[in-house]
């Protein structure tokens, strides 16, 4: 389990297809407190630690995962948001994220606002249903507060912090984004389904 606050900023130093895909990412992490095996969140995909270094961690990423979510758009370079797993007494500061990406959202719109940036997102339209005006996402790893939605289509409001502390301050349009809908929200329209 995460928060979807994220606390380092990775970088994508291999890609190698053995199979599955490995990827070694590069990551300011004290790595000698990093268990083999622990789980790590990585543009917000739930990754398995299968080697260590100095200042990096390997993991294995199966076919299923890439085919859900950016993974197959990550190069060499690339950024990557990450967060360690929730430790018991850890402070919950973002919303409960499981790190099981949903789907793959598109960013269709961006645009200044004073020192903030707005972006508009095109969920998939099987996800949309999910997604509240000031409910919770989590996109690439990051816990977000929607402010409004449009069909499809949802708008997020990024603070300079937010920019600096994370992978959002490059953000582009056009990118594939990772989302995970809140937890809540995905059993409350299960039970309103079921009637």
């Amino acid at each position: 389990m995460f928060t979807g606050i994220v606390t380092d900023i990775g970088s994508i130093t291999q890609l190698e297809q053995q199979g599955d895909l490995r990827a070694r990412i590069q990551t300011g992490y004290d790595t000698s407190g990093i268990d083999m095996g622990a789980s790590i969140a990585s543009d917000g995909v739930c990754l398995t630690v299968i080697a260590l270094g100095d200042d990096w961690y390997d993991v294995q990423i199966s076919a299923e995962t890439v085919s859900k979510t950016n993974v197959a758009s990550w190069t060499i370079g690339k950024r990557v948001n990450l967060e360690r797993a929730l430790k018991v007494g850890d402070e919950l500061g973002g919303h409960i994220v499981s790190g099981h990406v949903d789907g793959v959202a598109e960013v269709v719109s961006i645009v200044d606002e004073g020192d903030s940036t707005r972006v508009q997102l095109r969920a998939p339209a099987a996800l949309s249903k999910f997604i509240a005006p000031k409910g919770s996402v989590a996109l690439n790893g990051t816990s977000l507060t929607v402010n409004e939605v449009q069909g499809d289509v949802f708008g997020i409001n990024f603070i300079p912090h937010t920019k600096d502390a994370t992978t959002w301050g490059d953000v582009a349009l056009g990118d594939a984004v990772n989302l995970e809908i809140d937890t809540l929200a995905r059993y409350v329209a299960r039970l309103a389904e079921a009637g």
